[in-house]
């Protein structure tokens, strides 16, 4: 069955493209959730109209992504937490004190997710944590935990 997708289906296609999948699919999934349209004749205008906006929204998210990878490229953001005499923190920095400090140190608002940590920080000292803004732009940022005083 040919459907027009209303949104970015993972595995079928993206948002505007007219694809062939089961009916079964089709009318299980795919016209409940709102994810389609069956697709007509006269769709082939509406596809287009779709496929424009979602270049558009594209483009633009794609260049405000690189506006912030400018910002925040070779930039060091202190975070204060409290640690031990070892130099290993009462509790850890995850990527959510990472977006807060980086929101409040450099105007940046992040979502937590784009933050690719591979696991919390636990002890002072420099840590170089990669940001993924949108698709292949990504940012590298140094984090340097101090112990509070």
């Amino acid at each position: 069955m040919r459907v027009l997708l209303r949104d970015d289906v993972q595995g079928i296609g993206r948002r505007g493209d007219i694809v062939n999948v089961a009916d079964g699919y089709a009318r299980n999934f795919l016209f409940p959730s709102g994810h389609a349209l069956r697709a007509t004749v006269g769709m082939e205008g509406q596809a287009g109209s779709m496929r424009r906006a979602r270049d558009l929204r594209h483009a633009q998210s794609e260049e405000a992504a690189r506006v912030q990878a400018e910002a925040l490229r070779d930039a060091t953001i202190t975070i204060e937490a409290r640690a031990g005499g070892t130099g290993r923190l009462f509790g850890s920095v995850g990527s959510q004190e990472i977006a807060e400090a980086i929101a409040a140190q450099k105007g940046v608002e992040l979502n937590r997710e784009a933050i690719a940590l591979a696991e919390p920080i636990k002890s002072v000292g420099t840590t170089e944590v990669p940001i993924a803004l949108f698709g292949d732009v990504s940012v590298s940022v140094s984090v340097e935990v101090t112990a509070a005083s």
